[in-house]
């Protein structure tokens, strides 16, 4: 008996079979990329479910292509059967395919297994068709068959396993493509078992009763369709959520690894920070000790690198930083650690010493790195360093103390001239300690209203007419009490505070001559002293005078003082400075005269108003007899002839005065004359100077010291 195809459910069951396929690649993607073992379980019994299900109703449909001159109808329980053993067929094969490795021997294995399933789904459906007479098989097809079902599970488990991962270049076009074979060859055993099979002319199908009809296939077919598409779906869908996740535990470990980082390394050098150091430094001095070794700390900072960093921008600073940091990081040995504490500090951390002198030669070889210019966008920067050194034990023999003693040797090279480096010596702790006290002082020391100012008078050579005063800067600091302007401006010189301390100065100055002048007092010329910071800024004329008009003065009412030595040190660019002064309505006047290596062809260009007389030549007039009377003879007849006035500081005894004003000196400054004054003080002195305008100043006495 003939059967024949109904070439619409022929391709519709190629169709089931290529979707099927497609389902079973999916899936095998995301059974690999699961890595709980218990997900993946159950991702693969659900999978062998809907899997066997979609290559199950391939059959199903398959069969119903076929039909006799007869009515045909399939037994349930075989049927069911026939659909149990494609779900187990399906299990082997994502169980095999998905696994890590894919050797011969399990290949082969789960080839075998897999076709023989599916070799068992399919007679067991032609068996629930329950034929009588039973249906006839030939050997040859029916042997075809199950090699073609072993030949295609193989090459399944191959693609399946080359396909699972999602990460592949154009894997869902592999995967389609892949597809399309596995369907051929799923169809191509199906239909090749069909061909074996035989119906006796005048058989019956016992199971007509049972399941039965195209409307059924039908169903099948759609519901297989929705069921592989929903999984289909469902797969993609948790791919994505499984791609969200990894992308978003992806920025959680970049963030981590981030805030790791920003926890151990500096961010501006890249160096190991603080605590990195600290860590390191525990773990070496452990390590020292164990095996009676020497290890030591060089701390060191950038000489001038707040000048730098104030006048050339943060940016410059920043790359400055960076370029040193580099620079330090080859000139030390190849495993020693080098990190940046903050601002321009960074330390260096040697083992393995043998003696503590192997620290000054790493120190040495870190100093002349640093003799050639650092490179900094287009500009070539000369950049010294002062530094440090601590050695472990006999320095300290835990973390803080090593730092805290490397710094206070870094201290001590900057106050030894700087671009050097000084070994630790418990001597230097409390001169050190001072400094640094002295340094953080000077911060507090404008916010908390600590400084305050003195007058020193100022009298005429001749009729001994009170003229002006100096005004004196002085701190009273609340734990080291009275701090002498020569132990502290060196160190605000330094840290560049000086700058707004003198700024400070002149407005307090100013503050004082308007309380003054609004008492009624006679007008007088105050001097101020400039800085070598301040004479470096650009815009210090314009600066100047903006504090004094805001304060209703004249800028002509103030006497700037420029010592010798810093006039002279850039003569030209000084010449400038002082010009811009005088145009802004200053006057000028150059201290400390004859200390220093003054050119005579300068000093004409400076055109100042005054010259102060050092009180060295002062004294000297008593010391040097007519030695001494004849240099300062020689500096009145220069100033003289230049236009200059001559003031005299330092004036102490009755001869000096007496001397002085032989030798037509201008005006007399000193302790014989009035000692410095506070401002009240000072006020009481110009209240008697009005009391006797009419008069020349009587004999003054010496004021109490403040």
């Amino acid at each position: 008996m003939r059967g024949s195809y109904d070439p619409n459910f022929v391709l519709l069951s190629l169709l089931v079979a290529g979707l099927a396929a497609y389902t079973a690649l999916t899936l095998a993607g995301r059974i690999a990329a699961q890595q709980d073992a218990l997900r993946r379980r159950m991702w693969r019994l659900g999978g062998a479910a809907v899997l066997g299900t979609g290559i199950w109703s391939m059959h199903f449909i398959g069969m119903l292509a076929f039909s006799l001159p007869i009515r045909l109808g399939y037994d349930v329980d075989l049927t069911a059967l026939s659909l149990a053993a494609a779900v187990a067929a399906s299990y082997v094969a994502l169980y095999v395919a998905t696994g890590d490795r894919l050797q011969r021997r399990r290949l082969v294995g789960g080839g075998l297994v897999m076709g023989l399933g599916i070799c068992a789904m399919h007679y067991t459906g032609m068996a629930a068709m329950r034929m009588s007479p039973a249906i006839e098989y030939d050997p040859g097809l029916f042997a075809l068959s199950a090699a073609i079902a072993v030949g295609a599970s193989i090459t399944a488990l191959c693609i399946v396993h080359r396909l699972r991962r999602e990460a592949q270049r154009a894997i869902i076009a592999k995967r389609i493509g892949a597809s399309a074979v596995m369907a051929v060859a799923i169809t191509g055993m199906h239909y090749t078992g069909m061909a074996a099979a035989t119906f006796a002319p005048g058989s019956v199908c016992l199971a007509a009763i049972g399941v039965d009809g195209p409307w059924l296939g039908m169903s099948i077919a759609a519901a297989t369709v929705l069921v592989l598409a929903a999984t289909i779906t469902l797969s993609l869908q948790e791919q994505r959520l499984e791609r969200s996740r990894r992308e978003y535990a992806g920025s959680l470990r970049r963030l981590n690894r981030a805030l790791v980082r920003m926890e151990t390394v500096d961010p501006l050098t890249g160096l190991p920070n603080r605590a990195t150091l600290t860590k390191q430094m525990k773990h070496a001095l452990k390590r020292a000790r164990q095996q009676s070794q020497h290890a030591a700390l060089l701390f060191m900072d950038l000489d001038g690198f707040k000048t730098i960093n104030d006048s050339l921008g943060h940016s410059v600073g920043d790359a400055l930083l960076r370029a040193f940091a580099e620079r330090l990081r080859r000139s030390v040995r190849a495993h020693d650690l080098v990190a940046r504490l903050g601002g321009d500090e960074f330390v260096v951390l040697l083992e393995g010493l043998h003696h503590p002198e192997d620290a000054g030669k790493v120190a040495l070889a870190a100093l002349g790195a640093m003799q050639r210019d650092l490179v900094v966008g287009e500009s070539a920067l000369l950049v010294t360093s002062s530094l440090g050194v601590a050695v472990y034990p006999q320095d300290g023999e835990d973390v803080e103390t090593l730092l805290r003693n490397a710094d206070i040797a870094m201290y001590a090279a900057k106050q030894a001239g700087r671009n050097t480096y000084r070994y630790y010596e418990p001597s230097m702790g409390d001169e050190v300690r001072r400094l640094l006290a002295l340094q953080q002082g000077l911060h507090d020391a404008l916010r908390h209203n600590q400084f305050y100012l003195v007058f020193q008078p100022k009298f005429t050579g001749q009729s001994r007419h009170l003229t002006g005063a100096e005004a004196l800067l002085r701190w009273r600091h609340p734990e080291l009490g009275q701090v002498e302007p020569a132990e502290f401006i060196p160190v605000a010189e330094r840290s560049g505070m000086i700058v707004e301390i003198g700024l400070w100065v002149l407005e307090e100055a100013c503050r004082h001559m308007a309380q003054w002048r609004q008492a009624g007092l006679p007008p007088l010329q105050v001097a101020i002293n400039l800085s070598p910071k301040q004479l470096q800024l650009p815009d210090l004329a314009q600066t100047l005078a903006a504090v004094t008009r805001r304060a209703g003065l004249a800028p002509a009412n103030f006497v700037l003082e420029i010592t010798e030595t810093v006039a002279m040190h850039d003569a030209e660019r000084m010449a400038q400075a002082i010009h811009k002064l005088h145009g802004e309505g200053f006057e000028v006047a150059i201290d400390d005269f004859g200390t220093g290596y003054s050119s005579l062809a300068y000093l004409q260009q400076f055109r100042v108003q005054q010259l102060k007389i050092d009180r060295l030549f002062t004294h000297g007039l008593d010391a040097h007899g007519e030695e001494g009377v004849a240099i300062v003879k020689a500096i009145v007849a220069l100033a003289h002839s230049l236009k200059m006035e001559v003031v005299a500081e330092g004036v102490e005894t009755s001869s000096q005065a007496e001397k002085l004003l032989q030798l037509a000196c201008d005006q007399l400054q000193g302790f014989l004359l009035g000692q410095p004054l506070g401002a009240e003080q000072f006020r009481s002195l110009l209240n008697g100077q009005a009391a006797h305008a009419a008069s020349p100043v009587a004999e003054p006495q010496p004021a109490p010291a403040v």
